[in-house]
């Protein structure tokens, strides 16, 4: 996925991200939990191993072939969340606008008397806003 980088990362934020993208890697590949975990274990003491590597070359080093060595072993099909971006779900669900509460019949309003008293003291001002700001509309544009 290719982005306009519009802040600094720091090292400790790739080493991160690398670990979390190395581990559903993982786990897009071993299906069994039992054989997921060893190889995040595994994963995690490789990690675990270079954490007190104060010289930053050597680090940037480390997470350079780190990414190589991911993009290497990347799954062919990996998981995806329902509801992230590719999943089967993504942006699926429906927001209704606030306009079809408008349409509700009075016995549903009446359910929620605070609510849609407030709602309508809302609209009051919000007209009242719109009509200080753009002027109140003229016939001839209904």
């Amino acid at each position: 996925m290719s982005f306009l980088q519009t802040e600094l990362v720091s090292h400790a934020r790739k080493v991160c991200s690398l670990y979390k993208r190395a581990l559903r890697n993982t786990e897009s590949w071993y299906d069994q939990r039992p054989m997921y975990r060893y190889r995040a274990t595994l994963l995690r003491a490789r990690f675990d191993e270079n954490k007190d590597i104060k010289d930053l070359r050597v680090a940037q080093q480390l997470v350079e072939e780190g990414e190589k060595e991911l993009f290497s072993f990347i799954h062919y099909q990996p998981k995806k969340f329902a509801d992230s971006p590719g999943g089967v779900a993504y942006e699926r669900e429906v927001i209704p606008p606030d306009w079809v509460l408008d349409y509700w019949h009075p016995m549903e309003k009446a359910a929620y008397p605070e609510y849609f008293t407030r709602r309508e003291q809302r609209k009051k001002e919000y007209v009242e806003w719109w009509e200080k700001t753009y002027g109140k509309p003229s016939e001839a544009s209904h």
